[in-house]
């Protein structure tokens, strides 16, 4: 059940890996006149840059590998504290913490993302940095966020890594922030198996995040670089294999989130005007992945009877992108003495008990994503789904 890249991996995902294998030269770096040296990973963050409209781009090991790097180029470390939406990928809170920073958790509104109206109850003097994540591919509400960052001189790294390929105003989601992280995990929206990516337009912060992600050298972007290294690293350099999965998706990403909303299009318009039952709000319509259809009912009682008809589940009772169902994390939370477990945060329990995700594009039981329709459905099937989706919010 993976995300709609893994779906159209075909002949130019192979041809990439083809021109790797052949030259027998698998390493990210090398010299750019060596003609075995075919520089996937250097394309592909020069062409990730381009694609963003950002200055610099940097390819890592993984969506959590770009989280951790990113917030320690911004500098967050021990004592600091992070404001995060309670509902979010476990790895928005890991990495906040693997740094050794509290992240401390908001509810979210009827977009599914981060409530600005929460958010400046929760600055205390120890916030440092906002991380608005634009989860199932809708933009967070960018223009609160970056007010309210500006009015507390907070730092704002974007978690985009289920919304690459989306956007805000005609921003890419990712490039609006100081930062951006991006994951090409076999859920998303493009994927490499694995790997992940930074983007930004600060050029001092490109040169800490990649210092970071490699045992602390310069942005050398070919060769390997020897000595004059400042600051400690770690390794978490995307391999040549994995580039050249992630460059012939890149170039593909266009036509993916194309196809998606159109048939994001077909399906709303098909099951929308049920009585009790509305769709998530979107903050650009426009920039919209369309990864899911996210339904919100009136009542929970009658999104938890949908769902069972469906076979799926609602949204509270998915697995780890809800704060109440993370058991690792809630003992963090206990042992920091901050609020944990289900009623901690009720306003994203009520809307997550409320709603069930459709798959458009993703297909993924572990977002209550398992029941829908994906990239490669037809019309019919679209018409199929949609009818069962009608029937079971009539037999509750």
């Amino acid at each position: 059940m993976p995300g709609p890249g893994s779906y159209w991996i075909g002949e130019e995902e192979k041809k990439e890996i083809l021109d790797v294998l052949e030259s027998g030269y698998v390493f990210r770096y090398g010299e750019l006149d060596d003609p075995a040296y075919k520089r996937k990973v250097y394309t592909y963050e020069k062409e990730l840059a381009a694609y963003t409209g950002t200055r610099y781009a940097l390819a890592t090991t993984s969506g959590s590998a770009s989280l951790i790097v990113s917030l320690l180029a911004l500098g967050i470390g021990p004592g600091d504290e992070v404001i995060v939406p309670a509902y979010t990928f476990v790895a928005t809170f890991s990495s906040v913490i693997f740094t050794g920073a509290t992240p401390i958790l908001t509810e979210i509104d009827e977009s599914l993302n981060i409530d600005p109206t929460d958010i400046e109850k929760r600055i205390t003097s120890k916030t440092k940095a906002i991380i608005p994540v634009h989860m199932l591919g809708n933009a967070c509400d960018m223009d609160a966020i970056m007010a309210i960052a500006k009015k507390h001189n907070l730092a704002v790294l974007e978690d985009a890594c289920q919304a690459v390929g989306g956007s805000y105003k005609g921003h890419a989601l990712g490039s609006i922030g100081d930062m951006g992280a991006y994951s090409l995990n076999v859920f998303k929206m493009i994927t490499a198996g694995d790997g992940g990516s930074v983007i930004t337009h600060n050029e001092d912060l490109y040169t800490r995040a990649f210092a970071l992600h490699d045992q602390g050298h310069t942005p050398n972007r070919a060769g390997v670089q020897v000595g004059d290294r400042s600051i400690l690293g770690m390794n978490f350099r995307m391999n040549e294999l994995t580039g050249a999965v992630a460059l012939a998706q890149l170039r593909k990403l266009d036509r993916i989130v194309s196809a998606l909303r159109e048939k994001k299009k077909k399906f709303k318009d098909q099951i929308k005007g049920i009585p009790g039952v509305s769709f998530r709000k979107l903050n650009d319509p426009t920039g919209d992945c369309a990864t899911l259809c996210t339904v919100l009912f009136e009542l929970a009682d009658h999104a938890k009877a949908v769902a069972a008809k469906l076979d799926s589940s609602t949204v509270d009772q998915s697995g780890w992108h809800v704060y109440a169902n993370m058991e690792h994390v809630n003992e963090y939370l206990k042992n920091a003495g901050l609020p944990y477990g289900k009623g901690a945060y009720p306003q994203t329990d009520d809307i997550l008990s409320r709603s069930i995700n459709l798959s458009v594009g993703v297909v993924d039981a572990g977002l209550g994503a398992g029941f829908g329709i994906d990239i490669n459905s037809t019309d019919e099937e679209i018409k199929e789904i949609s009818e069962r989706f009608r029937q079971a919010c009539s037999m509750v």
